[in-house]
């Protein structure tokens, strides 16, 4: 249940939840592998290549190996793409790719971290082209993704930063130092074992749908094991996270300087005006 708390005093506080089989139900990166297919970016070979990867990602959850495997393989392959012909085709394709896996309960979580007065981030090893119009579609206040070395207008196959595993907690620390925000009052939601440095950063963390060795971890250290199971159109559920115009998912893909797959950590977003606090009892 949540109280009002009438102090303005009080640290900022932030909710972080990684993207993929959290947020919403498959990969996002590789969901869009169809629709780079028809822009003519990758062949056929390689949409039944990411058809495959999606399978194991959905069947128990890519291990470390896998994804590293996984993010060579994405980085080679999107090497030459013309950046912003993908933003074009991410934000063309977003209502019809994204909104129908967008599982209802984080919705609705964040939907309820807003009103409790926090901000809600998103923290994804997918590449930044990819997540920033799903941050901008669910609402998120700030986005943390991957990116990719870009010159002339095309990915360059370069990781330049990989939002993974202990970066991912990295980013959360730089954030909560120029925020101001008190991670030991703010809360992180994963999916997976590699997230576990995310999960450590704050005080407290939700294993979501988790992989067998999060759920042992989950249950070793006594954190919440929530299970998210019901996608839903945001636009069918809640008038507050309402979809955007197009020609804001439009812009907001075309927000920051590159990568589909892999790379810098983006932090992308607006601050809160400070006012009154919400947090629970």
């Amino acid at each position: 249940m949540l109280g009002i708390v009438e102090n303005h005093s009080l640290p900022r506080t932030a909710a972080f939840f990684d993207l993929d089989k959290t947020v919403i139900a498959k990969s996002s990166t590789l969901t869009f592998s169809k629709s780079f297919y028809q822009g003519g970016l990758i062949n056929r070979r390689a949409v039944l290549r990411t058809a495959y990867a999606q399978f194991v990602f959905l069947a128990g959850g890519a291990d470390h190996d896998q994804m590293e495997r996984m993010r060579e393989y994405l980085s080679a392959l999107c090497r030459g793409w013309n950046v912003q012909q993908v933003r074009e085709i991410v934000a063309e394709t977003l209502h019809e790719l994204i909104d129908p896996i967008i599982y209802d309960e984080a919705a609705s979580l964040i939907e309820a971290h807003h009103t409790a007065g926090r901000d809600v981030v998103i923290v994804s090893t997918s590449g930044a082209e990819v997540v920033e119009p799903i941050g901008e579609l669910l609402g998120a206040d700030r986005v943390v993704a991957t990116r990719m070395v870009v010159e002339d207008g095309a990915f360059t196959g370069e990781v330049e930063y990989y939002a993974y595993g202990p970066t991912k907690a990295e980013a959360i620390k730089e954030l909560a130092e120029s925020e101001g925000y008190d991670l030991s009052r703010c809360y992180a939601y994963s999916d997976s074992v590699t997230d576990i440095p995310m999960l450590e950063t704050v005080g407290h963390p939700h294993a979501v749908n988790p992989d067998r060795a999060l759920r042992r971890e989950a249950a070793a250290r006594d954190w919440p094991v929530l299970s998210f199971n019901r996608p839903v159109r945001l636009k069918q559920r809640v008038p507050a996270l309402s979809m955007p115009s197009r020609p804001a998912l439009v812009a907001a893909a075309a927000v920051g300087a590159a990568a589909a797959t892999a790379g810098l950590v983006w932090l992308a977003g607006r601050r809160r005006e400070p006012g009154t606090r919400i947090a629970p009892l």
